[in-house]
């Protein structure tokens, strides 16, 4: 039998026909930009990168499923995903596993963070529920929507994991302002909280004292905020962190020390490096270059992903793409800002850079489900 090359490079390009080739080419460079630094932050510790390889390859599965399931096929799953989610996060506040002062996970047969659930979850429902009142939304809609949102943020804030619950509050959001909020509704909270920020800022010496208790929020939070402001005020406990991240980043100069030569990284100076501080590796061993480099590659994601949304068939494809391609803004700045000293220390990965499975997979699963719109509205326009 004649090996017939036309029609299998045919064959193969038809199992990828859903995805976008620039948003894949996208990630591609990311992951290929993680993995190189991983290797560097992780020499100490072989198999870690081996690890992040088979997660990348799940990852990829699940991406190209995704991406091969319509946008109206996805709604279905909406109110499910939300409503077993939810009740994950129920189920952790009564009964769950407590690791490191916080209840985050539980055992059903395997120990999970239902937060992470959440991360796709939440948008998802709002975008259904959108798609649902488009054409007939009145005001209370928005005020449905902030109460669907703060249902899993507050259940996940009381775990406590303030960097989890930042997340699915501003991808919720996004669906939100996406679906018509008023931006005039929003610049009084932004005004209420530059107000805020400022007199933390100002008053931080007498704010900031053992004894000052702040309302709404754990002690550990308080200390991450005003080590913030003065990382020296604890430079071999809470300021740690973020001292040694400035450091490494400052001695990157231009163009960085070079691969696997990064000082700050090697010789253990940089906590958790191979995951919430990537960056700081990055920054040491490639410089301000890399770093622009890096930037570039997160802005063509998001201005890919916003494109996307933009051309979205349905209200519901363009609010859940929208919305999910900001998440992924949200989760750079937030990361690099902390990283950079310019933001409270919180958990959130720097994606498709930082080791671990979950945060990756679900950072795959969201470019799936923005490929999925990509590729119905290419289905429609052929």
């Amino acid at each position: 039998m004649q090996f017939d090359k036309r029609a299998w490079l045919d064959r193969i390009k038809q199992m990828f026909a859903g995805f976008d080739k620039p948003l894949a080419l996208i990630v591609f460079l990311l992951l290929c930009v993680g993995i190189v630094t991983l290797y560097s932050a992780s020499l100490d510790v072989p198999g870690r990168v081996e690890d992040q390889l088979r997660n990348i390859m799940l990852t990829f599965v699940l991406m190209w499923i995704l991406a091969n399931v319509p946008p109206n096929t996805l709604m279905r799953f909406a109110v499910p995903a939300y409503t077993f989610g939810v009740a994950l996060l129920v189920a952790v506040a009564l009964f769950g596993l407590t690791r490191k002062g916080a209840k985050r996970w539980i055992n059903v047969g395997v120990v999970i963070q239902p937060s992470e659930i959440l991360k796709i979850a939440t948008p998802l429902m709002l975008a259904w529920y959108y798609q649902r009142r488009e054409g007939v939304m009145r005001w209370y809609d928005y005020l449905v929507g902030l109460v669907i949102l703060l249902i899993p943020v507050g259940l996940i804030a009381k775990q406590p994991d303030l960097g989890t619950a930042v997340l699915v509050f501003a991808s919720g959001l996004f669906v939100i302002y996406f679906a018509g909020l008023s931006f005039r509704l929003i610049v009084p909270v932004l005004i209420a909280a530059v107000i805020a920020v400022a007199s933390i800022a100002t008053f931080q010496n007498k704010i900031c004292q053992p004894e000052v208790q702040w309302p709404l929020m754990h002690d550990y939070q308080k200390h991450r905020i005003c080590t913030l402001l003065d990382p020296t005020s604890d430079p071999l406990g809470k300021g740690f962190h973020t001292i040694q991240a400035v450091i490494a980043i400052g001695s990157g100069g231009p163009l960085g020390k070079g691969w696997l030569k990064g000082t700050q990284a090697h010789l253990e100076f940089i906590p958790e490096k191979h995951t919430d501080f990537i960056f700081a590796v990055f920054a040491e061993e490639f410089g301000l270059a890399g770093g622009l480099v890096l930037l570039t590659l997160y802005m063509a994601l998001i201005a890919r992903g916003l494109y996307i949304a933009a051309n979205g068939a349905t209200l519901f494809a363009r609010l859940l793409a929208g919305s999910l391609t900001m998440a992924f803004f949200t989760y750079a700045f937030v990361n690099i800002g902390m990283v950079s000293g310019i933001l409270p220390v919180v958990g959130v990965p720097l994606p498709f850079m930082s080791y671990g499975g979950t945060a990756l997979t679900t950072l795959g699963v969201a470019i799936g489900l923005i490929m999925s719109v990509s590729r119905q509205k290419r289905l429609m326009q052929s």
